[in-house]
């Protein structure tokens, strides 16, 4: 029950005390006041009427005279002459009849009806006597009126009370409803901070108290993520340049090279800048690191529109940009497209000539280690060395893509057969809890599309295409359509996680006939968790914050994969408020020792991550030696090929 029910319970049943003493109080002393008014009444009418008679004792007809003219009065119950015998020489009686007071008040409230006598003389000797009883319904209806009159009047001010009370006790505990707001926000890690302090001396020092422990839990929060950060940064960021370093490209390309369900292809250029020497003994380092900062900048440029993109600086003056799942034939065109931009530094005055750059680009259809990519894009580069200045070279890693569309034409047309013939297979994959590997939480599902030879292609090979070709929004329409038919008995679970592309969300009727889809879900279809990839899902905040309102409002749930893939603020959690995030494969694979910096890295994330109620999946958990540490480290759950591969869902 809350304060306010019970200070305006405790309120009435005070007023309802002093209702009733006061009611009781009133009510006994008019029963007084009327009995005592009866009582005097009779007396003085029997003596009246004693003293008239003594003037006529023998006259009878007189007597009967006065005695009439008294009694039709209708005041009183009986008036009796009797003579010093005991003999009754006339005698009048009124039937006692109540009139406008309830029978059950009557019978709850006695009122003792007095008697009176007088002496009738003639001379020295008594002529009789005579008896007056008075009538009590004149003072039952003066007490029944009285006391109505009475409870009327305090059932009003009692309602007037209530109403006044029940509004003053909202006005006087609203800054306890606001600290209950701020405690129930806090718990939710919004930090409201209440600038409206209350007169009241005890709700002011509790509404400091609170402000100040907002700021405080404020301040921890943003110390977390700050340290978390850090930590991120020492491990996988670039000190000078602010972009992924050598460590965290290797991790993220070994990675996806590793991933067994991808159908491996993509292209990596190496870009190698000239002149940093020179620049060091003729200008300073400063001048050099501004022409390092530079180009990192022009990259992040170029690889901010490209999806799944990996860039990192791999050494003093080399750069390593790697594209997983595109097309060999964009190597060339997007090694033209950075030589172009790096060749304008030129100027900017900063470079030592104008032979700013060479890349050297390696293109692959087939299963390669990091090695080997290495070891083809550096002969690749040394070629393009050979041709001159701002110069590229593609070598090429191929084994066989003779089905596979890989011009723009082809693609489009084969994903629009796609969309029409509906050739569209799901798998999925269990996710686990981490403490319990028998307790499966949902289960991801995987798409993939069929083309006109049977072959099936990932989904990490056709979205980047679809994407391009402004296809995705269909594609993603197609994949949940395929979903929402899913029974939750044949799965085994009633909950699904579904990976979308951001892209989709700027598709405003795609966000509506989602919307309209979660409302009229068919029986036994499992609940869905969107997932999105954590890189799209900051470039496009806004749009995923109001996609994730309509999807929650249906009971549905948002999910970020590859969590950690992107070097961005982590604060970012705070807002957008994901129900779980998943840590990349990257640092997972990284679980090789108890003391390497993946371990606390992803250690920091989960203290963030549930510092705020969100739940942490690890992704890519192969091995028995990465479970056990990553149950160490209070992870949530896990997914990968230590539970089970990703396999065809058999539609019933």
């Amino acid at each position: 029950m809350t304060l306010y029910r019970q200070l305006v319970i405790f309120t009435v049943l005070l007023f309802l005390i002093l209702f009733t003493g006061t009611w009781f109080a009133k009510f006994e002393s008019t029963r007084s006041f009327l009995t005592n008014q009866l009582e005097s009444h009779a007396q003085d009418t029997a003596s009246s009427l004693g003293l008239a008679v003594s003037q006529y004792p023998d006259d009878m007809v007189s007597v009967e005279t006065m005695i009439n003219a008294i009694f039709d009065r209708g005041y009183y119950e009986t008036i009796r002459f009797i003579d010093p015998n005991g003999k009754i020489l006339l005698e009048r009686n009124l039937k006692v009849v109540i009139e406008g007071v309830p029978s059950w008040f009557i019978k709850l409230v006695p009122l003792k009806v007095p008697e009176a006598n007088a002496y009738v003389t003639a001379g020295w000797r008594q002529a009789g006597t005579i008896y007056v009883k008075s009538h009590a319904g004149y003072a039952y209806n003066s007490l029944w009126q009285d006391i109505k009159h009475t409870t009327l009047l305090f059932a009003l001010c009692g309602i007037f009370i209530l109403i006044a009370g029940g509004f003053g006790l909202r006005m006087l505990l609203r800054p306890l409803v606001l600290v209950e707001q701020q405690a129930d926000a806090l718990c939710r890690k919004e930090y409201e901070i209440q600038t409206k302090i209350p007169r009241t001396r005890e709700l002011r020092r509790i509404v400091f108290v609170m402000n100040r422990m907002t700021e405080k839990v404020k301040e921890m929060f943003s110390e977390q993520v700050t340290q978390a950060e850090a930590l991120r940064e020492r491990a996988y960021n670039d000190t000078l340049t602010g972009i992924g370093n050598r460590r965290y490209f290797e991790s993220q390309v070994t990675a996806y090279l590793d991933n067994k369900d991808s159908n491996i292809k993509g292209f990596f250029l190496l870009i190698r800048i000239h002149g940093l020497e020179i620049l060091n003994e003729q200008r300073g380092f400063l001048i050099a690191d501004e022409l390092l900062k530079k180009v990192a900048s022009l990259l992040q440029e170029t690889a901010a529109g490209l999806v799944g993109s990996i860039l990192a600086r791999l050494s003093g003056s080399d750069f390593g940009l790697f594209l997983p799942d595109y097309p060999s034939s964009d190597a060339d065109r997007l090694s033209h497209e950075v030589t172009n931009k790096l060749s304008g530094l030129v100027a900017a005055d900063i470079t030592a000539t104008d032979n700013v750059s060479n890349i050297g680009a390696c293109a692959f259809d087939r299963s390669v280690t990091l090695g080997q990519l290495l070891a083809e894009a550096d002969l690749a580069l040394a070629a393009a060395t050979k041709v001159g200045a701002n110069t590229w070279h593609v070598r090429t890693i191929m084994e066989s893509s003779a089905n596979v569309p890989f011009g723009q034409n082809q693609w489009k047309e084969a994903l629009e057969k796609v969309l029409k013939d509906r050739r569209i297979v799901l798998y999925s994959q269990p996710v686990v809890k981490a403490v319990d590997r028998n307790i499966v939480l949902h289960q991801e599902i995987f798409s993939r599309i069929v083309l006109d030879k049977g072959e099936i292609i990932n989904a990490g090979v056709f979205i980047p295409v679809a994407e391009r070709l402004k296809l995705i929004s269909s594609l993603d329409r197609l994949i949940i359509e395929e979903v929402i038919k899913l029974d939750c008995n044949t799965l085994g679970t009633d909950t699904v996680a579904v990976n979308l592309s951001p892209s989709s969300l700027q598709d405003k009727s795609f966000v509506q006939w989602v919307q309209h889809t979660l409302v009229n879900l068919p029986e036994n279809t499992p609940k869905i968790i969107f997932e999105f990839p954590e890189f799209g899902a900051v470039q496009n905040e806004n749009i995923l914050k109001s996609f994730t309102a309509v999807i929650r409002a249906c009971g549905h749930k948002l999910g970020l994969d590859h969590y950690g893939q992107s070097c961005g603020n982590l604060k970012y959690l705070q807002s957008l408020r994901p129900d779980y995030v998943k840590i990349d494969r990257a640092y997972t694979g990284e679980l090789k020792a108890e003391d390497n910096d993946s371990r606390f890295f992803i250690s920091s994330i989960c203290s963030v991550a549930h510092s705020i109620d969100v739940v942490v999946i690890a992704e890519g958990v192969e091995t028995e030696k990465q479970w056990q540490l990553l149950r160490e480290l209070n992870i949530d759950a896990i997914q990968g090929y230590i539970i089970d591969r990703s396999k065809p869902i058999t539609k019933t």
